[in-house]
């Protein structure tokens, strides 16, 4: 998409404009930023690390996750 290097901020309205749901795994996001301004909906995928190995196992509940979310929620994954 072109956004590499982007902040955080920039990141957020670039996704909002273009998905309804932005995946992270960093914890802080929310506390960061104001993603209640926001028309796109986070899920921060919570593990020991952000290797594939340690989010695989969330995949099953974030598929469930994606089905119901709504705009403008934070959902917390796995943890």
């Amino acid at each position: 998409m072109g956004w590499t290097g982007v902040r955080n901020s920039e990141l957020l309205q670039l996704a909002a404009d273009e998905f309804d749901a932005l995946l992270t795994a960093d914890q802080n996001l929310e506390h960061q930023q104001n993603l209640s301004a926001l028309p796109i909906a986070v899920v921060v995928l919570v593990a020991p690390t952000n290797r594939i190995q340690s989010l695989r196992p969330l995949i099953p509940v974030l598929l469930q996750t994606l089905q119901t979310l709504a705009p403008r929620q934070l959902v917390r994954v796995g943890g």
